[in-house]
């Protein structure tokens, strides 16, 4: 197998020069940075990556970093696949895009900084991060470039910490809305994790529309099932028991799903008794009986964004640091207009 000392030789240049060529330098003219190129070609020459980002002035490597995999549901894996192929797709050929997987305990072990640096990582997309984990606690202590998902944070570091996501305010504010056209009154909000920004932008954005529209939000129709499907057909379950509302918010599909389940198991109907939305736009809520109304995330929009928006930072052509991809409201089956009372 070749080595660059092979290429350098039958170039009658110095490693250094060979090295220089492979990274773009620009005190090597294109002449003979092509020649290189060529005789490399010819000798099935390929550098190393990591060596390369090791030689080169700056790191190639971006890192995916997704936390709590585990964890996740197997029902939601697609999008997050979606999100994996939108950062592929943005990644020029200059760069390397790497996936790295961690979670909360792991993160004790070995700091942001030290991970980042033994990976060769020039600018990290983190995903799935909370912000009571190590990490982010971390971020503003480091001088690498960074893209959030769904997660903000009041760092003054300028052109190093960026976030992208679904303007989640919004997207909740539309959803309720529609439920307080449809005159819905009684509507009890399954709320996912209380200290997740997500959820704390969603139900800011329900409040807004519940102000806008005359109504109160009591606290006793919040239930937090921390995103669980689980934990929210329990909790539905429960609440059932004493009160009917006539429609469910929900803040996910997948606590959607245990909504369903739970009004379907206590003899009631859907829609005809009671409304149900989810968020997030999983596939499998095409399938549901009956098709679940939800607000459609552009998951591989995301992945794609945050891609093209660490670029730019790690190359200092940013001029942004927060950007929203666009979202929509899908009117499904499971909401019913009530006649006005």
């Amino acid at each position: 197998m070749a080595t660059i000392k092979d290429v350098a030789k039958k170039a009658g240049v110095s490693i250094g020069i060979v090295s220089k060529a492979f990274n773009n330098y620009p005190d090597v003219s294109e002449k003979t940075r092509q020649r290189i190129l060529d005789i490399a070609k010819e000798m099935n020459y390929t550098p190393n990556v990591v060596a390369k980002n090791l030689s080169s002035k700056r790191q190639l490597t971006i890192g995916m970093i997704t936390s709590g995999l585990l964890n996740m549901d197997g029902k939601d894996n697609f999008n997050l696949f979606n999100m994996y192929k939108g950062a592929y797709s943005a990644v020029e050929e200059k760069y390397e895009l790497a996936y790295f997987f961690t979670d909360s305990v792991k993160q004790k072990e070995k700091s942001y900084a030290q991970f980042c640096r033994e990976r060769n990582i020039g600018g990290a997309i983190l995903q799935g991060i909370s912000v009571d984990d190590p990490y982010f606690k971390e971020l503003v202590d480091t001088n690498i470039p960074c893209v959030l998902i769904d997660l903000t944070t009041e760092s003054d570091k300028e052109g190093l910490i960026g976030n992208v996501s679904t303007n989640n305010y919004e997207a909740s504010r539309e959803v309720a809305n529609y439920l307080i056209e449809s005159n819905h009154r009684k509507i009890v909000i399954m709320a996912g994790k209380v200290e997740t920004v997500v959820n704390t932008e969603r139900l800011s954005g329900v409040m807004a529309a519940f102000k806008e529209n005359g109504l109160e939000l009591k606290e006793e129709d919040v239930l937090h099932a921390n995103f669980s499907e689980e934990q929210a057909y329990l909790m539905a379950k429960e609440y059932l028991k004493t009160k009917q509302p006539t429609a469910f918010l929900c803040f996910s599909d997948l606590m959607a799903f245990g909504v369903m389940k739970a009004v379907k198991e206590s003899g009631l109907r859907i829609p005809e008794d009671i409304s149900i939305t989810g968020f997030d736009g999983l596939i499998i809520a095409e399938y549901t009986q009956p098709l679940l109304t939800t607000v459609r995330q552009d998951f591989f929009e995301i992945g794609k964004q945050a891609a093209t928006l660490l670029q730019e930072m790690m190359e200092q052509k940013s001029t942004k640091q927060r950007v929203f991809v666009p979202h929509e409201l899908i009117k499904r089956e499971s909401v019913k207009t009530l006649s006005k009372e």
